[in-house]
């Protein structure tokens, strides 16, 4: 009997090997498939008399091919494509969207030409087109600023919805390797072959890798453990649905459905990638452009909020809307409003006198209190209709904000007339004391030796100015700083002073470039910058001059000179700087993602020819195995057919 036991093993094990084989070569094209092959030992053997006779063959089974170490690195530079392929995408397209590689401008021109278009109007303050050139191109610039601002909002809103379009993806998946665990387990257990199934599993396995970075686990019966960030996914036959959410800051979170804690530290896969873009790479460029252009918004207004342009002194102007009339100044952001002071100056148009007034802003006042300040002046009224701050010149007035100084002392005189003129340069608010020094008594202006007139800022003396012999009456006399003091003819005594209140800012506490208040520009950001009406309408509008003699370009050079100037929301560079570095941070950080792209792609390809080589099916040599089993199978067949043979003839015999 040992004879028939031996032949129907190899009939057995061939037909086995051939099953095998045959799975291979019909899976030689599927992906994810590992070849598989058929397991065989010798049978135990028998005594027979004084001899072992062999038992044939025996199938222990069959093996998947599987390298686990490579499996491991595959899924794990699998997740990493995914996620640096997707930020190279996106990222491309935030490059082409600036503007600044295709030849065809971009932001940076369209700030180049609005600073340029300031310098020509520099030459000609009061020219109506260079004026009409200068709202044209800051309508250009704002335009493209918020282009972008809704290309990046946009882009956000889509990256958000793309993430949880992937999500559902993954709880998709997730739902069907558990769904495959249960079947691998059962199956294992009743001692079915699972290679195939397993195959499937695992496959879905490298599908999700490439969705999200994933850990695994194996365990008992064939089941794989599947882990995200901390979170566990599939634990055996039970899979856990996710969910992607906004924050209230905007970035991206995910988290267990129906669970309080949420994790915004997601890496490897589409997910990944996503996530890393919404929370980090677009939210970073998109911040500095709202940067940038919060910066042009403020910088310009905090000029041009203080000067007048050729339209001359104001009657009436109107704030922006504003959320709460009531709401503290604390807690104004946008710009941020501080304690300070503004200094509004009233001039009675029939007489020519002017008055300036300060009015104190602390940051427990609110845009009521403010107008209240002002409607309590002479020759001016304040009101928060509809929630903006309109402020009226009574008739016979007009009113503006502009700094520097009056044209008489602001405390205290001479004996004799005193004017003041010039454009005060200084940055800080100055009060001058200016003292009769150098005689004993009184001396005559022009005539007496000695007399002299001592310029002090506080404990600091700066000059002493001559207004005695060789002093010629109403001359102007320089004391610093862009001033200059007129002294008429007469008798002025030792010890006479007067004071010169000097503004380099009549807004210390930012309120009216924060309520809109004669500025240049609306907005806080990208999104909404723009012209204002008033200036879009009336270009005239446009604060060129600080004199209230219209004659000097000072304003207006303060403007054109932002485009040099280091300022401190933008890291201390100037606005060309911070451009162009926020371009080059975007370049760099494609290029780096391109360069590891291209890394990671080289690495994914060796590790598959390595995987070919371990688990795929090699048509030729499948059909080779599978000649040798067809030939074991017939040389079985022929030894079970000599057997019969020998038996037969042996009973023929024993009859």
């Amino acid at each position: 009997m040992s004879d028939y036991n031996i032949g129907i093993s190899g009939l057995n094990a061939a037909q086995q090997g051939l099953n095998i084989v045959g799975n291979n070569i019909a899976n030689a094209a599927t992906e994810g498939y590992h070849r598989q092959r058929v397991d065989l030992r010798p049978a135990n053997g028998v005594q027979l008399g004084g001899f072992m006779i062999g038992g044939g063959v025996e199938v222990v089974g069959s093996t998947r091919m599987v390298d686990k170490l490579l499996e491991q690195e595959i899924l794990r530079l699998t997740s990493s494509l995914g996620q640096v392929s997707t930020e190279v995408g996106t990222l491309q397209m935030i490059e082409t969207s600036l503007g600044e590689f295709s030849g065809q401008g971009g932001l940076n021109a369209a700030i180049n030409d609005f600073f340029n278009a300031l310098s020509d109007l520099s030459a000609s303050p009061d020219m109506f087109e260079w004026q009409k050139n200068l709202v044209s191109t800051a309508q250009s610039m704002s335009h493209t600023f918020r282009s972008l601002g809704e290309y990046f909002a946009t882009l956000e809103d889509q990256i958000k919805l793309e993430a949880q379009n992937v999500i559902q993806q993954i709880n998709v998946i997730a739902s069907q390797i558990a769904e495959l665990n249960d079947e691998i387990g059962r199956a294992a257990v009743s001692g079915a072959q699972v290679h195939n199934i397993s195959d499937k599993r695992d496959q879905l396995i490298t599908e999700l890798a490439g969705l999200i970075g994933i850990e695994t686990v194996s365990r008992e019966y064939g089941a794989v453990d599947v882990a995200i960030g901390g979170i566990p996914l599939v634990l055996g036959a039970t899979s856990t649905s996710l969910e992607v959410v906004e924050q209230s800051d905007g970035s991206l979170a995910l988290g267990i459905v129906g669970a309080s804690n949420y994790t915004t530290e997601i890496e490897g896969g589409r997910l990944g990638g996503l996530f890393s873009l919404k929370n980090s790479l677009i939210s970073n460029i998109h911040s500095d452009l709202d940067s940038l252009a919060k910066a042009i918004i403020q910088q310009v207004n905090q000029y041009h909020v203080q000067g007048i342009g050729s339209y001359g002194s104001f009657t009436e102007l109107t704030g922006w809307l504003v959320s709460d009339p009531d709401q503290e100044f604390a807690e104004y952001s946008d710009p941020p409003v501080s304690d300070g002071s503004i200094f509004i100056r009233i001039t009675d148009t029939s007489t020519g006198a002017v008055t300036r007034e300060e009015i104190m802003v602390a940051g427990g006042d609110t845009l009521n209190t403010l107008a209240a300040a002002i409607d309590a002046l002479t020759g001016v009224s304040a009101s928060t209709a509809n929630s903006r701050l309109t402020i009226s010149a009574e008739t016979g007035y007009k009113f503006d904000f502009l700094p520097g100084v009056l044209s008489g002392p602001t405390t205290g005189g001479l004996s004799t007339d005193v004017n003041i003129s010039g454009i005060y340069t200084g940055a800080a608010n100055q009060t001058y004391t200016c003292e009769v020094v150098g005689i004993v008594g009184s001396g005559d202006v022009g005539v007496t030796e000695g007399l002299q007139i001592k310029v002090s800022v506080g404990a600091t003396e700066l000059t002493t100015v001559n207004v005695g012999a060789g002093y010629s009456e109403g001359t102007r006399i320089d004391i610093g700083d862009g001033i200059y003091i007129t002294v008429e003819s007469g008798t002025i005594n030792l010890g006479e002073q007067f004071t010169i209140e000097a503004l380099g800012d009549s807004d210390t506490s930012e309120v009216l470039a924060a309520v809109g208040i004669n500025t240049f520009f609306s907005g806080t950001g990208a999104l909404d910058m723009a012209v204002c009406s008033d200036i879009a309408d009336s270009p005239e509008r446009i604060a060129t001059y600080l004199g209230a003699d219209m004659t000097d370009d000072a304003n207006i050079n303060r403007l054109k000179d932002l485009k040099d100037k280091a300022i401190g929301d933008l890291g201390s560079l100037t606005i060309g700087e911070f451009y162009r570095q926020m371009v080059a941070d975007c370049g760099q950080e494609l290029f780096i993602k391109n360069l590891r792209t291209d890394n990671i792609e080289v690495m994914v390809k060796n590790l598959r020819d390595q995987q070919s080589e371990t688990s795929g099916v090699d048509i030729n040599a499948e059909a080779a195995k599978m000649m040798v089993f067809e030939q074991m199978f017939e040389a079985m067949a022929r030894y079970l057919a000599a057997v019969q043979s020998m038996v037969s003839d042996l009973m023929e015999l024993v009859r």
